[in-house]
C-alpha cells in the first residue's frame, strides 16, 4: 500500500497557486516534555513548557516549566530527533527565560501573596545547571528580554492582580514597573539595577500599571505591553520614556460572540473592543507587532503592527480568526470570551524574508506572516501546534522555528505538553489537510466523525454532538489540495428547526441522493439510540425517517455506543464502540438492520486487548468483498498503541438474532495507522474516526478534533491505496 498524505496550503493562499511556493515551514518533531523528568519521578505530574529560548550555538532549547518549578532542556543537535537533557530545579515559579551564550537568565516568582509580590532574576549555566548570579527584583516578574548585544536584560514586573478580589477590578496595588539589569561575564551586575516607574501613563488604572511583556530593539529600546491597562510604553536603554500611548480598540464584525457551545454562527459584532495586547515583538527599530489576547475588558482576536510613534500601521481585525475558522481550529467554547486568543508573537528573518509568527492560544495554531511590507502582511501558512502555544524561539541560521505548548491534559487522560519544531523546507505547506476556504460562505467546522464516499468522488462527513445545535453533513472534495469542504447540509426537522438530540457518528448513502446516519445514544441523558434517514436537503421527517433501536439492544446498553454505519444492499450495519452488558470480554457487536424486513441482528467482532485505557471501534465501511473497520485505543502521543484498519469478509457478516449467541467474524489487518499519524511530525492523535473508500480502492481516513476543546484542534485527512 502506498501512503498518499495530502500536501496542503494555508487557507489564504488556496486561490493563489500555493503549489508553486518555493519554501514553507513544516513540523519535523514534537517533544513531550514529560521525558525530561528523571527516572523514578512521578510522570503523572503536570509539566508545562511556556517560554522558550535557545543557546547561542542553536543546539540546546531551554524552557520554563511552572508546575515543576524548573527549567527544562532539550538537545536539538538533530532537530528531527530532539533528546531530553533533564530539568534544573528552581526555588520558585519560573515566569520567563532569555539565553545569552550558554547562560540562561530566568525570572522566578517567589511572591507570598498578591499584596507582597517578590521575585528574582537568576543567571544559570545551561550545561551544568549551576547558579551563577541572582538579583532581587523587588516584585513579581513576568516577561524578560535580552538586548541585541546581550549587554542588559529588561524585566516586566507585573505584580499581578487578584482576579478573585472585587471581581479582579483594577487598580490593585502594588503597581508594576520595568526593571533593567546589566549582564556580565559572571552573570549579572545587581548594582546596575534600575527601576522604571510606569505609573501615571495609562488612562485605565494609571496608579496600577501591569506590565505583561517586553521586547528590545536594535537601539536598546524596550517596548512594554501594559495588558490590563491597554497601553504601550517605549523606554530608552537609559530608562527614560521615549513614548507611550493607548493600544486602542477594534470594531469586530462577523464573529461568534455567544457561548451557545453547540453551533458556529459568525453573524455577531463587538464594537470598540480593546486590544489589550499580551506579547510584543520588534520588527525593526521603528515597528513592533502585538498579539491582542485580552485579559481584563478586551481582547480583539487579532494582531497589530504599530509604529513606535503610536500610529497603527496594520490591523488584522477578524482576518486571522476567519482563516483559523476555515481550517477547523475555531474554539467554540471561547466564543463569549476572546475567540482564538492570539497570545504570542515573535519575529525573525529567514532567507531574507521577514516573518511575524502569531500564536493563537485557544486555537493551537501558529500564523506565519510575510511582513516585507509592514503595512500589508501576507498570511503564508497556518501551522498546527500542540495544545496551547505559549512561547516561541526562532533559529534562522538553522531554518528552525520552535513552539512551546503549555497545556498538559494528563489529569483528564489527554495529550501531554509538547515542544514542536518546524523547519523551513522546499515545497508547499503540508497543513491544513482540510479547509473550507473558497466556499461561498464562511463555514466553520470541527469534530468530524463518520464519512462515506460517493461515486462522483465526493466524500460526505458528519460532525458529532459537540455541535449539537448544528448537526451537519459536510461535502468534501478530496481531489483538491488541500481537500476542501465545498458545501454543508444542515440537518433539520419538518418545521425547519435544527434537528436536536443527535450525536452523529456515522453516515452512509441511501442510493437515492439522501443518507442514513447513526446517532450514538445515551438513555440516561435522553439521547436516543437511533438510525435516521436524511433527505438530500437535510430534512429528517418526524417518525417516518427515524429507526429506533429495539428493546433487545436497549436492555443491554452501556456508554460508548454507535460509532459508524454502512449499507450493504438492503441491510444497514452499525458498529458499537465498546462491549455492552451481554458481550463477551473483548468482543463488540456489529449490529444489522434490514430495511425491507425490519429485522435486527448482530455478529461479534474480536477486538484487541488494551495495553492502557481501552480499545474500541470507530468506523465501518463496505467495499468489494469486505467490510472495513477502524479499531483504536483511547491513547494519545507516545502512549498510543492501537490505531488500525481491519477487514472482515462479507461472507462472515451473517447476523444472528439479538439476545442469543452471536457468530464471531474473522478479521485481517489492512493497515497500522500509527506511522501515518506520526508522519506530520506531531504527536499521535487519539480519535481516528472517519473512513471512506472510493470505488477505485482509495481509502480516506480522518481524525476527530473534539471541537478544539482540550485538543490541539488538528484534523488529519489522508489517503492510501488498497492492495
Amino acid at each position: 500500500m502506498s501512503l498518499r498524505l495530502v500536501c496542503l496550503t494555508s487557507a489564504l493562499a488556496l486561490t493563489s497557486g500555493a503549489a508553486l511556493a518555493e519554501k514553507s515551514f513544516s513540523r519535523i518533531a514534537s517533544f513531550p516534555v514529560v521525558m525530561n523528568m528523571a527516572e523514578g519521578e512521578d510522570r503523572k505530574r503536570e509539566s508545562s513548557p511556556e517560554i522558550i529560548d535557545v543557546t547561542a550555538d542553536g543546539m540546546t532549547l531551554v524552557y520554563t516549566d511552572s508546575p515543576l518549578e524548573a527549567l527544562g532542556r532539550v538537545d536539538i543537535t538533530d532537530p528531527a530527533s530532539p533528546k531530553p537533557l533533564g530539568n534544573i530545579a528552581l526555588p520558585g515559579e519560573p515566569t520567563s527565560v532569555a539565553v545569552i551564550g550558554a547562560t540562561a537568565y530566568v525570572g522566578v516568582n517567589t511572591s507570598e501573596s498578591y499584596t507582597a509580590p517578590s521575585g528574582m532574576l537568576k543567571a544559570i549555566d545551561v550545561a551544568t545547571g549551576k547558579e551563577l548570579a541572582s538579583c532581587d527584583l523587588g516584585g513579581q516578574p513576568d516577561s524578560i528580554a535580552k538586548s541585541k548585544d546581550g549587554a542588559f536584560i529588561s524585566v516586566a514586573i507585573e505584580n499581578e492582580r487578584d482576579e478573585d478580589l472585587n471581581d479582579g477590578v483594577i487598580p490593585q496595588l502594588p503597581a508594576g514597573n520595568l526593571v533593567m539589569i546589566n549582564t556580565t561575564d559572571a552573570g549579572l551586575d545587581c548594582a546596575s539595577l534600575k527601576m522604571v516607574d510606569l505609573t501615571g501613563l495609562a488612562e485605565i488604572a494609571p496608579t496600577d500599571p501591569e506590565p505583561e511583556y517586553v521586547s528590545i530593539n536594535g537601539l536598546g529600546e524596550t517596548v512594554i505591553t501594559l495588558q490590563e491597562n491597554n497601553h504601550m510604553v517605549v523606554v530608552a536603554k537609559d530608562g527614560s520614556i521615549v513614548n507611550h500611548f493607548s493600544a486602542g480598540a477594534v470594531d469586530l464584525h462577523n464573529i461568534d460572540a455567544t457561548d451557545e457551545r453547540a453551533q458556529l454562527v459568525f453573524t455577531e459584532s463587538q464594537l470598540g473592543r480593546k486590544r489589550e495586547p499580551d506579547a510584543v515583538t520588534w520588527i525593526d527599530d521603528s515597528h513592533f507587532a502585538t498579539a491582542n489576547e485580552g485579559d481584563y475588558e478586551g481582547g480583539s482576536r487579532g494582531w497589530t503592527i504599530f509604529n513606535k510613534d503610536g500610529s497603527v500601521v496594520y490591523e488584522s481585525g477578524v482576518e486571522f480568526e476567519h482563516a483559523i475558522i476555515q481550517i477547523g481550529h475555531y474554539p467554540d467554547k471561547r466564543s463569549d470570551s476572546k475567540g482564538v486568543e492570539p497570545e504570542s508573537v515573535t519575529f525573525a528573518e529567514f532567507d531574507g524574508t521577514p516573518y511575524v509568527f502569531v500564536g493563537a492560544e485557544r486555537a493551537s495554531v501558529v500564523g506565519v506572516y510575510d511582513v516585507t511590507n509592514p503595512a500589508a502582511p501576507v498570511l503564508k501558512q497556518l501551522l498546527p501546534s500542540g495544545v496551547g502555544p505559549e512561547g516561541y524561539v526562532t533559529i534562522p541560521e538553522r531554518g528552525l522555528l520552535v513552539s512551546a505548548n503549555e497545556k498538559d491534559l494528563i489529569e483528564d487522560g489527554g495529550a501531554r505538553a509538547h515542544v514542536n519544531l518546524y523547519e523551513l523546507q522546499d515545497g508547499a505547506p503540508v497543513y491544513p489537510h482540510l479547509t473550507s476556504a473558497g466556499a461561498d460562505e464562511l463555514i466553520g467546522w470541527g469534530a468530524i466523525s463518520g464519512m462515506v464516499a460517493d461515486s462522483d468522488g465526493m466524500i460526505y462527513a458528519v460532525n458529532d454532538s459537540f455541535y449539537g445545535f448544528q448537526p451537519s453533513i459536510f461535502k468534501i472534495d478530496p481531489s483538491q489540495t488541500p481537500a476542501r469542504i465545498v458545501d454543508v447540509i444542515r440537518l433539520h426537522r419538518d418545521n425547519g428547526d435544527a434537528a436536536q438530540k443527535l450525536d452523529l457518528e456515522g453516515i452512509t448513502l441511501d442510493g437515492e441522493g439522501g443518507f442514513y446516519v447513526v446517532s450514538e445514544g445515551r438513555t440516561g441523558r435522553v439521547l436516543p439510540h437511533a438510525i435516521y434517514h436524511v433527505q438530500p436537503d437535510g430534512l429528517i421527517r418526524f417518525k417516518k425517517d427515524e429507526i429506533a433501536f429495539p428493546d433487545e439492544l436497549l436492555a443491554v446498553e452501556k456508554r460508548h455506543a454507535s460509532e459508524g454505519i454502512t449499507r450493504i444492499g438492503d441491510t444497514l450495519w452499525i458498529v458499537i464502540q465498546r462491549e455492552w452488558k451481554d458481550d463477551p470480554k473483548h468482543h463488540i457487536k456489529l449490529v444489522s438492520y434490514n430495511l425491507e424486513t425490519k429485522e435486527w441482528g448482530a455478529v461479534h467482532y474480536p477486538k484487541a486487548e488494551p495495553d492502557t485505557g481501552w480499545v474500541g471501534m470507530s468506523e465501518i465501511a463496505a467495499h468489494g468483498d469486505y467490510v472495513y473497520v477502524i479499531e483504536r485505543d483511547n491513547q494519545h502521543d507516545h502512549r498510543a498503541v492501537t490505531k488500525k484498519i481491519y477487514r472482515i469478509p462479507l461472507a462472515d457478516m451473517q447476523p444472528a438474532p439479538l439476545g442469543g449467541e452471536l457468530p464471531v467474524v474473522s478479521k485481517e489487518l489492512v493497515r497500522d495507522l500509527i506511522p501515518d499519524l506520526k508522519s506530520t511530525g506531531g504527536y499521535v492523535l487519539d480519535k481516528v474516526e472517519g473512513l471512506a473508500i472510493m470505488e477505485d480502492g482509495t481509502v480516506w481516513v480522518s481524525t476527530d478534533n473534539d471541537g478544539v476543546d482540550d485538543s490541539s484542534g488538528e484534523t488529519m485527512f489522508w489517503s492510501f491505496e488498497l492492495e
